[in-house]
């Protein structure tokens, strides 16, 4: 990969990778920071990358620098006398909020999973690259993922 092809790469991919990495994350400023460190991963690599695999790359890539920023992210001490013992749902809380909550409970490959399929939109094929595991597997983590929402869901309307 020459510098126009880096160059190319990251101007078509930068938005999708930046929704992906903010979808898991909900916070910009980390967001910004992990899609500027794939770039530069893939500056660095850019000998390496083939160009057809570039977006794969730069999602697998993505994938894995936000997995070791949500094992560094669990290893900090927080204050638990803040957290309350159950969380009570109110009215006020919007679609994407209960949503966002039941996501941010599954474990990181399939948040991963459900955020590639369904808001990005990828086929099982290019999130079996991306994340390097076969199509079934994709499919069975997909299955997992979503029966989890559905109960966490559920579990949320039986609070209110």
């Amino acid at each position: 990969m020459n510098r126009r092809e880096y160059n190319i790469a990251v101007e078509k991919h930068a938005s999708n990778l930046y929704g992906y990495v903010f979808s898991f994350l909900r916070n910009s400023e980390d967001s910004q920071d992990i899609v500027q460190d794939v770039f530069e991963k893939l500056w660095k690599n850019k000998k390496k990358v083939e160009v057809e695999k570039c977006k794969a790359w730069m999602f697998r890539t993505g994938h894995n620098t936000l997995i070791n920023f949500a094992k560094r992210k669990q290893r900090t001490v927080y204050n638990t006398d803040m957290i309350p013992e159950q969380i009570n749902v109110d009215n006020r809380f919007e679609t994407q909020e209960i949503i966002d909550l039941a996501l941010s409970l599954l474990p990181p490959l399939q948040k991963s999973i459900v955020l590639l399929r369904d808001l990005e939109g990828y086929t099982y094929e290019e999130i079996s690259e991306i994340l390097e595991i076969s199509d079934s597997q994709v499919k069975v983590y997909l299955y997992r993922a979503r029966k989890k929402i559905k109960k966490q869901l559920g579990d949320l309307t039986l609070i209110q």
